[in-house]
């Protein structure tokens, strides 16, 4: 089998000798493979980001809830974020206690705030008006807060999530109102937070928002945590460049500045932080198949399996993805080109690459799309009635296991219900 272009799996041994065409033979295509090692190195990275002693690391699951992924996270250390009930669930099924998953929720029922109040998970509410439903729910709990530190970051206005031009977090002039509505239902205060978006390279915003949290913070006495948030990016465009975040670099000055908070506020104060995709996107590639080649006018369209159902990055955030090409047979490919690489579905925007430099690609061939692991099959639907794909993972002793099956085209029907 020819692997062209394949340079980022082949330094990072992804595949461990293993056939993607294998792999697709037998669990269909398309198809998502996560690699374990990777994700267990990433994870490991995070957890010795800072040596300041009360430091904790919260996966945020919307990135990626495969149940074998999350025990995987789990046994590294790692504690959890949720943002619904649902994802509460499968924590629990994948192991994690309920005093390792923080509930940090937006917009959300009382039926849904009572699941996790039913359950003693902590909650992280960011609105006064969310602060007073909680509190008419649980009168005396102890509850936190979610911050907007008015700086905001991220790839795509869509993932800035502090800011002006966001929905989420209470202002810092909303701090007597959050104060008045504490004493009112005598809850506890516990912890604040924050997250000022998505994949960040740079870390400077980041920091500035980490001061401002601390400033905020001396507005409360006895904050038993003070959450940093996070958003750590990742490098999609390896094949062109090298950047990468100075994971070193910021965890030396993060520690730097937990120190210096602790020593004028209280030294058992705990730090936490949520980095985001960083643990899962790199371990992650979708697999899938080139079933036409054909030109409109001048450009060169690759049609694969892998529709905007399956990934829709792409489509909603402009995302780029790195791309490979496999070939089963010993055809050459003699050059180079542009080609838009494009999907199944039918919407004139399901592209997957637009005037991407590749080489020659013919039908029948396979296409490695890098860096899937985050936001990529937890965020699939069943759109044109398309089956979600399977979720195989890649042991450290390079046996293949399955993760999660594909759909069957009869569990597209299950949840009707016949007039007839």
């Amino acid at each position: 089998m020819q692997m062209l272009n394949a340079s980022v799996t082949d330094k990072a041994n992804f595949y461990q000798g293993l056939n993607p065409y294998d792999l697709i033979e037998t669990y269909g295509s398309p198809l998502y493979v996560y690699n374990e090692r990777i994700l267990k190195e990433k994870c490991n990275q995070l957890k010795n980001l800072s040596t300041y002693k009360n430091f904790s690391v919260h996966f945020s699951a919307k990135a990626n809830s495969n149940l074998a992924l999350l025990q995987i996270i789990r046994g590294q250390g790692l504690c959890v974020d949720a943002m619904s009930p649902g994802e509460i669930y499968i924590e629990q099924k994948a192991g994690f206690t309920n005093d390792q998953i923080f509930f940090v929720c937006n917009n959300i029922s009382a039926e849904e705030m009572q699941y996790a109040i039913d359950r003693d998970i902590l909650l992280c509410v960011d609105s006064t008006a969310q602060l007073e439903q909680y509190g008419s729910l649980n009168p005396g709990g102890a509850v936190s807060i979610r911050i907007n530190p008015g700086v905001g970051a991220g790839h795509h206005e869509k993932v800035v999530t502090a800011g002006k031009n966001t929905k989420f977090g209470i202002l810092p002039e909303q701090i007597p109102s959050c104060k008045e509505i504490l004493a009112k239902h005598q809850l506890r205060l516990v912890g604040i937070n924050q997250h000022i978006g998505s994949l960040f390279m740079e870390p400077e915003a980041y920091l500035a928002g980490v001061n401002v949290l601390f400033d905020i913070a001396r507005h409360f006495d006895n904050l038993e945590f003070i959450d940093c948030g996070g958003g750590f990016g990742i490098n999609y465009q390896k094949q062109t460049t090298d950047n990468t975040l100075d994971l070193a670099a910021l965890g030396d000055e993060l520690t730097k500045m937990f120190e210096q908070f602790a020593a004028t506020y209280n030294p058992k104060i705990k730090f936490k932080i949520e980095p985001g995709r960083f643990p899962v996107a790199e371990c992650g590639v979708l697999l899938g198949t080139v079933h036409a080649v054909k030109y409109n006018a001048d450009k060169k369209y690759i049609g694969t399996d892998i529709g905007f159902n399956a990934l829709v990055r792409p489509v909603m955030y402009d995302a780029h993805h790195d791309i490979e090409v496999y070939r089963k047979g010993d055809q050459r490919s003699e050059k180079t080109e542009a080609v838009t690489v494009v999907g199944n579905i039918c919407e004139s925007g399901d592209i997957l690459a637009k005037d991407r430099m590749l080489p020659e690609i013919f039908e029948g061939d396979m296409v490695g799309v890098l860096d899937a692991g985050a936001y990529g099959h937890v965020m699939s639907s069943n759109y044109n009635n398309r089956l979600r794909p399977a979720e195989v993972l890649i042991r450290e002793n390079g046996e293949c296991v399955l993760i999660r099956k594909r759909d069957t085209i009869e569990q597209l029907a299950e949840n009707f219900i016949s007039i007839e």
